[in-house]
């Protein structure tokens, strides 16, 4: 479904990645412990022109792990999924294991 959703410009489409609530033992897990804002990036824009027209890609490619910003981006529901759009330059970085 969210490959019908195609980002112009240099905007990334995010899916927000959902800690556990439990552990695979049945330990649940407080809210606090893993509370990081991060996403996996399902689809990329071409990028943006500058003031002399050489295209600047985006910083990231589809499938990367990225640390997003607790505000911002714009939420998007395609079918039952929630997706989130930023734009490259409020992506925070990428996540390595």
């Amino acid at each position: 479904m969210a490959k019908r959703l195609l980002p112009l410009l240099n905007r990334v489409l995010v899916e927000k990645i959902i800690p556990p609530s439990k552990t695979t033992a049945g330990i649940l897990l407080p809210e606090k412990t893993s509370k990081l804002n991060s996403g996996k990036v399902v689809a990329v824009g071409p990028g943006f022109h500058d003031r002399e027209g050489k295209l600047v890609p985006v910083g990231v490619k589809e499938g990367d792990t990225v640390l997003l910003p607790e505000y911002g981006g714009t939420q998007v529901k395609l079918g039952q999924k929630e997706y989130h759009l930023y734009r490259d330059e409020d992506i925070l970085g990428t996540l390595h294991d």
